[in-house]
């Protein structure tokens, strides 16, 4: 795979030339996928639930090229599928970019030596075999298993983004640890982090492509990673479904140049795949719904970003 564009600078112009942090998260719930699309039992071991997915997200993928910049397929739902499914990912990945959207696997690998650099190869490498623009790990192996991400990401130009303050409710068990030194264990890490994103800034925009995952369920937290990080990007899950509003989800961006406040993009999976009205049987009908989703979305975060 050839070397692409700086991930966070290319990201970062695109964001400010549609105006807005709207990024569609891929999760192909079976029991959600709209009748239009669905195809035999839809169990994941029948051979005609992976075409149904297919054809699903490849006709959502095209309601959203040139309305969003990025898309994030998150990876269980296809391993679900089995090998068709992993088959099918890579095939719809290969759709994505060529309709000009960049490709985030929502995948939060993590492990130690030569199986981080084997994940970091199959998804950042140059001759990955699913290639994303960049992926979502999980760093609490240890900082080590982040390197072989990092390297890997460097050398091709892809992106990281590492979990420190995710949107689940539970994530407060482990993450707001106060550590005998003060502060809390994802401080601790995004300060470790901070040490290391110098080496993935753009000329460009400024930004790093070593992001991290901010929950929008956590606003106040959300602040003060911006403290920490003031040049990574965050990826921020928990708008929308998972009831983060659009002023929420921004908590953690800055005022970039054009006034307008930037620094990560938004997800939003079930709220654009599935809206209200995409369940009718009819084409035209499923079509409206999406593009009415996607305007509101879009609408929220510009907004929001004012």
């Amino acid at each position: 795979m050839d070397a692409t564009p700086h991930f966070a600078d290319d990201l970062v112009e695109c964001l400010r030339e549609l105006g807005h942090p709207l990024c569609a998260g891929l999760d192909p719930h079976l029991d959600l996928v709209p009748p239009l699309f669905r195809q035999g039992t839809m169990a994941p071991g029948d051979p005609e639930t992976a075409r149904a997915v297919e054809v699903f997200l490849r006709e959502f993928l095209h309601r959203v090229a040139g309305r969003v910049a990025i898309v994030k397929p998150q990876i269980a739902f296809f391993e679900r599928l089995g090998p068709e499914g992993l088959a099918v990912l890579a095939r719809l990945v290969k759709v994505a970019r060529g309709l000009g959207l960049r490709v985030l696997l929502d995948a939060k690998r993590g492990d130690v030596g030569s199986t981080a650099a084997a994940y970091a190869a199959a998804y950042l490498g140059r001759d990955a075999v699913l290639p994303a623009d960049a992926m979502t790990v999980n760093p609490y192996l240890g900082l080590d298993t982040l390197e072989p991400f990092l390297e890997t990401a460097a050398d091709t130009g892809r992106g990281v983004f590492v979990l420190v303050k995710t949107s689940n409710p539970g994530a407060g068990d482990l993450q707001d640890r106060r550590l005998e030194g003060g502060g809390t264990l994802y401080e601790a890490l995004a300060g470790e982090l901070g040490k290391r994103s110098e080496a993935l800034r753009g000329e460009r925009t400024g930004y790093s492509s070593l992001g991290i995952v901010a929950g929008a369920t956590w606003p106040g937290e959300s602040e003060r990673l911006r403290e920490l990080l003031p040049r990574s990007l965050f990826l921020v899950p928990g708008y929308g479904a998972q009831g983060a509003g659009a002023e929420e989800a921004l908590r953690g961006f800055v005022r970039g140049p054009g006034g307008s406040l930037e620094g990560g993009i938004v997800n939003s999976s079930r709220g654009l795949l599935f809206p209200a009205g995409s369940a009718s049987a009819g084409s035209h009908a499923w079509e409206r719904a999406i593009d009415d989703a996607v305007d509101r979305a879009v609408g929220e975060l510009r907004e929001a970003a004012r």
